[in-house]
């Protein structure tokens, strides 16, 4: 199966991102891909965090959601909607949720970030539980491909990616990471990150990263990726917008798990 990891440069914007994302998705439409995963935040960098409860979305009603719906249904993919801000029972936080679109354009999986981001370095400084909701629910689908393959997949998003346990609980072929890495952390952390969870989960993985200065001043590392199930990089895209399109192979993934059989072989 031919898969699509999308890199963004999001601005404040919301129809500029989404004109962006079309593009983008268009293009791995275009190269045969079947699933294509977007960045956190695709669809909106505000000025600061609290910006996005001004967007948050109702379940079945916003217009990224059917931008997402819609665009699924035209160009006939699976589509990880990255993120986007949805509205929870708390006016003062919203929830980050991954939303996951068939390719007729029905709403399959959703899943809200259960890690929330804090740094401070002492001249960078984040805390996303000032604006967000954790979710609570590890969330994956089965996909089907053009031969019949079924494909499990695990949803995780940016800094759940420190939490190993997360994705033994998912048991997924591909594990999906979409994220918004800061350039401080990305530099020090995302590719070793990645491929731990790839070699340890013995899957692969989908990094579709936020990548390059935005309007709103902050700076993310980009290097979004895709990996093997044994850790290797098969294709990558540094700096800016654009995507990595690459065969995901079941064959090679069942050959990774017979020839190290470290799955059977946990005890806790």
């Amino acid at each position: 199966m031919k898969v699509a990891a999308i890199q963004m440069v999001s601005e404040i914007s919301v129809d500029h991102n989404l004109a962006q994302a079309y593009r983008l998705l268009d293009q791995a439409a275009a190269a045969g891909a079947e699933l294509a995963v977007l960045p956190e935040y695709f669809c909106f960098m505000g000025r600061n965090d609290r910006d996005k409860l001004l967007l948050a979305e109702t379940p079945g009603l916003g217009t990224v959601q059917d931008f997402l719906s819609d665009t699924a249904r035209e160009l006939g993919l699976w589509i990880v909607g990255g993120t986007l801000p949805m509205a929870t029972d708390d006016p003062e936080r919203a929830a980050n949720a991954c939303l996951v679109y068939g390719p007729k354009g029905k709403l399959t999986a959703r899943y809200d970030k259960i890690h929330l981001f804090r740094y401070d370095n002492g001249r960078e400084r984040y805390d996303e539980a000032a604006a967000l909701a954790a979710g609570e629910q590890p969330t994956s689908f089965t996909l089907k491909d053009h031969v019949g393959q079924d494909w499990r997949v695990g949803l995780s998003v940016c800094y759940d990616l420190r939490f190993p346990e997360l994705y033994r609980q998912l048991g997924a072929d591909i594990i999906v990471v979409p994220s918004a890495f800061t350039h401080t952390t990305g530099q020090a952390h995302w590719e070793v990150l990645l491929r731990a969870r790839a070699i340890e989960n013995q899957a692969y993985v989908i990094a579709s990263a936020q990548g390059g200065l935005h309007e709103n001043g902050r700076q993310t590392w980009g290097q979004t990726m895709i990996i093997d199930p044994w850790g290797a990089i098969l294709g990558q895209h540094v700096v800016g917008a654009g995507l990595v399109v690459c065969d995901l192979d079941p064959a090679r993934l069942q050959s990774v798990r017979q020839q190290l059989p470290a799955l059977q072989h946990r005890k806790l």
